[in-house]
């Protein structure tokens, strides 16, 4: 059987055609190119990575940090690599780069409906802390902030 390589490394200008279809494939709303090039070079406060599987990009994810606080922006794995412990290695590498940023305190949003992702958050000790109404622009769905104190 064919080892597995497996790198999570920042995103580079040079990812984001990759990204792209990670972000089409994963979202009804997708980031467009633009937004993802602004992240990159004039948000200081923005903090990306994508996941590597045999030399692919399979995945990225963004958070910001601002003082001690981080917000995840997104986290997505192209679907046909879901199922292979992917998120949760690369949420794995977000919650300690924030950890070693000094963040105390995390938080995202997730749609109501998906609760894979919710119990993958679950399990780094996120827990629900409210509702955002109508805050998905898709579909209107609410999304469900949830948080943790990581220091």
């Amino acid at each position: 059987m064919m080892n597995k390589e497996i790198v999570i490394r920042k995103m580079a200008l040079t990812d984001i055609d990759a990204v792209m279809c990670v972000e089409r494939e994963s979202f009804s709303t997708a980031w467009t190119l633009e937004i993802f090039y602004q992240e990159l070079t004039e948000n200081p406060h923005a903090h990306y990575f994508v996941i590597e599987y045999n030399g692919n990009i399979v995945g990225y994810a963004g958070l910001w940090i601002v003082f001690d606080d981080a917000q995840v922006t997104n986290i997505a794995i192209l679907p046909s690599y879901r199922g292979k412990n992917l998120g949760e290695r690369l949420f794995q590498h977000m919650m300690h780069h924030a950890l070693i940023n000094g963040v105390c305190r995390l938080s995202l949003e997730v749609r109501q409906s998906n609760i894979v992702a919710q119990k993958l958050y679950r399990k780094f000790g996120l827990v629900p802390g409210g509702i955002r109404k109508h805050y998905y622009t898709d579909n209107q769905e609410d999304a469900i902030v949830m948080w943790v104190n990581i220091k």
